[in-house]
């Protein structure tokens, strides 16, 4: 799964992608998107790791993009943003809502709310683009059944573009969902908006909640998180002790970083489970909603074909427990078959034959 990270020039985002994957920036990749890979923190795996001392600890990771910034009424920049987009599976959209003499905002002026609309600006109208070609081509082609049902979507999706209106929050039926899948739609996608404060501000949690892009997001579904990249940098450079001192400091829960990847994770429909022993602690990433024998092929397709029963017990059970010999004593540890629905925190051991 991809991370699309976007925003105007001096949002941040660029901070921010160094922050997440530990990369930094390689000046000869200005204007191009750069690539690097998300650990997604777990305090389970921590748990698990400490408890195995495995050869090997293995976390869960997300592929992350920093899309070049958008230039507002650069068509260059514009072409290039909306390319680099269209490969993303979530959008984190970065706001500037920082003073730095080096960071100098759009137009000039700080506007967090104005920001993030240009960005979603962006998106509707290449959406509208795109439809709006598809109904022409229609329109002049030859008539058939299954024409004039894509051209009536296409009709209500154009109206609804129009009136500012994304496709993610369109009520669709089955078939159209279907039909607007294929099209891959920019607006259509997951999204996460990321409003960078200054590092002064980030403790008015009250302020956050009542801001306007707060309400924007609220209205709209969309999850919105604030974060100070600055901050971000000094926790990164702490320990473990010594960061959760710091950020009791600051009044913050945890590090921004980690809230913002478990958004993404979550915003993305995925759930992790475990695989534990003294050679390897592992997080795997499923998509909610997978069987045991589905969540088995994840790791190999010998499992999947070969698979015989699954040996479970969720992560907060075996905590609670301390061992596995101890939750097979209380019952929590049990055998599942096929067709079991794996949930977010199990930990697997699969049994198959080949």
């Amino acid at each position: 799964m991809q991370i699309g990270l976007v925003g105007l020039s001096y949002s941040g985002k660029t901070t921010l992608f160094q922050l997440l994957t530990g990369i930094k920036q390689d000046h000869t990749m200005q204007g191009k998107a750069n690539r690097g890979v998300v650990k997604v923190p777990d305090s389970r795996v921590d748990y698990l790791s400490a408890l195995y001392k495995p050869k090997k600890t293995t976390y869960a990771t997300l592929e992350a993009v920093d899309i070049p910034g958008l230039i507002p009424g650069a068509e260059r920049s514009t072409a290039s943003f909306l390319t680099a987009v269209r490969e993303a599976d979530i959008l984190v959209n970065v706001i500037q809502d920082f003073e730095n003499p080096e960071a100098p905002p759009h137009e000039g002026e700080l506007n967090p709310q104005r920001d993030l609309e240009l960005v979603l600006y962006e998106l509707l109208l290449a959406d509208l683009d795109q439809v709006e070609r598809r109904i022409e081509r229609i329109k002049s082609g030859k008539p058939s059944k299954i024409n004039q049902e894509e051209l009536a979507l296409l009709q209500k999706l154009k109206s609804a573009l129009e009136a500012e209106i994304p496709v993610s929050s369109l009520e669709l039926s089955a078939a159209e969902e279907l039909m607007v899948r294929n099209y891959r739609f920019l607006t259509a996608k997951p999204y996460v908006v990321v409003v960078n404060v200054d590092e002064s501000r980030i403790s008015d949690h009250e302020a956050h909640s009542n801001s306007e892009i707060a309400g924007f997001c609220r209205e709209r579904g969309i999850p919105w998180h604030y974060l100070s990249a600055r901050i971000e940098s000094e926790i990164a450079e702490l320990d473990g002790e010594e960061r959760q001192l710091f950020l009791e400091e600051l009044n913050i829960k945890e590090s921004g970083l980690v809230t913002v990847t478990r958004l993404v994770y979550t915003r993305l429909g995925l759930i992790s489970f475990f695989t534990v022993g003294e050679d390897e602690v592992k997080a795997w990433t499923i998509t909610k909603g997978l069987t045991a024998r589905e969540a088995a092929g994840k790791i190999h397709s010998d499992m999947e074909r070969g698979f015989i029963r699954a040996e479970v017990v969720a992560f907060d059970d075996f905590a609670r427990a301390g061992s596995m010999n101890a939750a097979r004593t209380e019952g929590t540890l049990r055998l599942e078959g096929k067709d079991y629905i794996v949930n977010d925190g199990d930990i697997i051991h699969f049994r198959f034959n080949v």
